[in-house]
């Protein structure tokens, strides 16, 4: 999934006037902290990138890439949209120098911008994966 990761990323361009977002579905264990931890990692994060499921959100600091932070959100045990103003969400999306992925955007869907790249992990056999792509 790495190296598909990281063309993806490589291939995005920050928003004018707001963050790039990244959502992210599927079922549990599909794969979707792999891919931000992928993501992370080609973008230069050295630290260890765990799922924010507990503290729902994680930022981490970018040096010498087009956006300077990365914003991961775990909206798993969100049981509304309101619930991402605590962590300052009007603040976050308007931000062109973020890049948010988000885990679980479809607990939160109606704080989810429409231009957001929204992709979905499946399971297949194994270790295989199947990522699906709708901007």
């Amino acid at each position: 999934m790495g190296d598909f990761v990281a063309t993806f990323i490589s291939g995005l361009s920050p928003s004018t006037g707001a963050a790039t977002m990244i959502t992210l579905s599927g079922e549990l264990g599909a794969g979707k902290t792999t891919f931000t931890q992928a993501a992370a990692r080609a973008l230069g994060v050295e630290e260890t990138v765990n799922s924010p499921t507990f503290v729902i959100e994680k930022i981490y600091a970018l040096e010498g890439q087009k956006w300077q932070r990365l914003v991961h959100i775990d909206a798993y045990r969100l049981k509304s949209p309101d619930e991402l103003k605590h962590l300052g969400w009007d603040e976050i999306i308007a931000d062109p120098s973020s890049l948010v992925i988000i885990e679980w955007p479809e607990h939160v869907a109606e704080a989810i911008p429409q231009n957001a790249h929204r992709i979905r992990v499946a399971c297949g056999e194994g270790e295989e994966r199947t990522i699906m792509y709708d901007r």
